[in-house]
């Protein structure tokens, strides 16, 4: 029974050197959200999402993906991807690219909607 006993105040010592995670002080990336919720692209194709010109992420109607980011400028850029869905096709698209800057600590969301010039971001509030 003593030996149970000093047995287990030694393993509780053991786990109080052990530092403890914690969430709290500087963080040293950002979060970026990119997401397909509302029905603002009248397709079903399936959306690539490049940062850098890598392809991060793909997108189907109403989901959402996020990244864990330096902090500093990031390239975006949106495009149909072709196969995965019927109709969905390779053509020419406009091959432009949207630059964000991100700040250690900061959580950014994005929409992705459709004009005349392509796909682009919008800002969107985090609804939290």
């Amino acid at each position: 029974m003593i030996k149970a006993a000093l047995g287990l105040v030694g393993l509780m010592g053991a786990l109080a050197a052990v530092p403890q995670a914690s969430a709290q002080g500087n963080s040293d990336y950002s979060v970026l959200i990119i997401s397909r919720e509302r029905l603002e692209v009248a397709t079903t194709c399936e959306i690539g999402v490049y940062l850098n010109d890598q392809l991060s992420g793909r997108l189907f109607q109403e989901q959402s993906t996020s990244f864990n980011l330096p902090p500093g400028p990031v390239d975006i850029r949106l495009r149909l991807l072709p196969g995965q869905a019927p109709g969905c096709a390779p053509g020419l698209e406009n091959q432009h690219s949207q630059r964000l800057t991100l700040h250690a600590g900061q959580i950014s969301k994005y929409r992705i909607a459709m004009d005349h010039s392509g796909l682009h971001l919008n800002k969107a509030s985090l609804d939290y």
